[in-house]
């Protein structure tokens, strides 16, 4: 019987994407868990597997079209067979995956057989690893959000260290031009709003909404820093990593955070709680040619400097060519906007939700300041730290910035943690 294969929930409350680019046409044979389709959900472009071997009968979205969670995909079946409207075949589809397992008085160990079980929950990118580590994902509990299977049950099942196979799909281009139009008052364009500017949009005016924001700026002498970074740059460099300044200041952020954890938090507001979190995933906002992305680097106060400079330089990279996971994008406890590179004094980001605090970067250069009753030339920059102000004071704001001033002002105390 032919199969009517829907856009699926992938969690993390996606409800929606946009078709980007089929990898199958009608007519072609396709494997199980064979990518069919790109979809861009979120902030990431990802490839949806086949749930099943067949042929293509029939493609029910074009390409750049908005798609919502159970909206008919493409349509799988024997060749020649009868494509029947995608309602009736996807009901029925449905029902069959939603019928009660039988109640049987077997042993807990023998779980009853269901002819038509359900796949395994996972993401294309979890399946991929699976694939690679020869693990079956039927035999895993998952520890995931309704009982999706992570990268890390993988890696556990395997038993042994493994990495993401490094695919590397086409990325997608920038939006094309739009359309020019004479009006009244002169010529314009009109280009059409891509579907990550709409996330976008709707996360800034979500956490504007929620948030009660606050910005609070310092100065940082990182004279001595910027001397460190260049003493450590040519034996980082050496062993093939892109090293910037970067991961000195989440390691700061680390350890501001873990003296003013609310910083490192999030708030369960039905319980009345804040969630002070014991870990630190820190994300690091990314400027692509499509707008902001936010990866996420996990554990950074478990990782050295080489590992954390060799993360954020490939998920910097793997973010502008739209080629992250969504796991790589979740999971975040504060964020860090590194805005310097682009000029300006000092900037107000806006918080990342469900964070309580963005801390921004921003431009080094030279600057002649009073030292010891002396002008002299050091390297000077503006730091800032945007929080939620319902839940965090402004004096907190103040002493947590003058912790991370201090930690970057003075390398020994950041070079001892690290």
């Amino acid at each position: 019987m032919a199969f009517v294969f829907k856009f699926p929930d992938v969690g993390e409350g996606i409800h929606e994407g946009r078709v980007v680019e089929w990898l199958v046409a009608e007519g072609d044979a396709v494997s199980e868990d064979q990518p069919v389709v790109k979809v861009e959900t979120d902030k990431a472009v990802v490839e949806l597997p086949s749930p099943r071997a067949g042929t293509v009968l029939a493609l029910h979205v074009a390409a750049d079209t908005d798609i919502h969670v159970g909206d008919a995909l493409v349509t799988i079946g024997d060749p020649g067979e009868q494509v029947e409207a995608p309602g009736a075949v996807a009901d029925a589809a449905m029902a069959e995956a939603s019928a009660p397992a039988p109640v049987t008085g077997g042993a807990a160990d023998e779980p009853p057989v269901r002819p038509h079980a359900r796949r395994p929950a996972a993401t294309p990118r979890t399946r991929a690893l699976a694939r690679k580590l020869d693990v079956d994902l039927a035999r895993i509990a998952g520890s995931g959000p309704g009982g999706r299977i992570t990268d890390d049950d993988v890696e556990r099942a395997a038993a042994a260290p493994a990495t993401v196979p490094s695919a590397a799909p086409r990325a997608v281009g920038p939006p094309a031009a739009g359309t020019v139009q004479v009006t009244e008052d002169g010529p314009v364009e009109r280009v059409k709003i891509s579907h990550l500017r709409k996330v976008i949009a709707g996360a800034m005016r979500t956490s504007k909404q929620v948030s009660a924001h606050v910005t609070h700026v310092d100065e940082a002498d990182v004279t001595e820093l910027v001397r460190a970074y260049r003493d450590l740059k040519p034996a980082i460099a050496a062993e093939g990593v892109k090293f910037s300044m970067l991961p000195f200041f989440l390691k700061a952020v680390v350890a501001a955070t873990q003296k003013f954890p609310v910083f490192n938090a999030s708030v369960d507001e039905d319980r009345g709680e804040i969630v002070l979190k014991r870990y630190h995933n820190i994300g690091i906002a990314v400027d692509t040619d499509q707008g902001l992305i936010v990866p996420v680097v996990k554990d950074v106060d478990r990782k050295d400097m080489v590992t954390l400079a060799r993360e954020v330089a490939d998920l910097a990279e793997r973010a502008r060519e739209r080629r992250l996971g969504l796991d790589e994008l979740k999971g975040g406890t504060v964020t860090v906007t590194n805005i310097g590179p682009l000029g300006g004094v000092f900037a107000t980001p806006i918080i990342n939700q469900p964070e309580l605090a963005i801390v921004g970067l921003h431009r080094i250069q030279q600057r002649p300041v009073v030292a010891d009753g002396e002008i002299v030339v050091r390297d000077m920059m503006y730091m800032s730290v945007s929080f939620d102000h319902r839940w965090i004071d402004g004096a907190d704001g103040a002493r947590f910035m003058t912790e991370l001033v201090g930690l970057v002002s003075d390398p020994r105390k950041l070079l001892v943690r690290l």
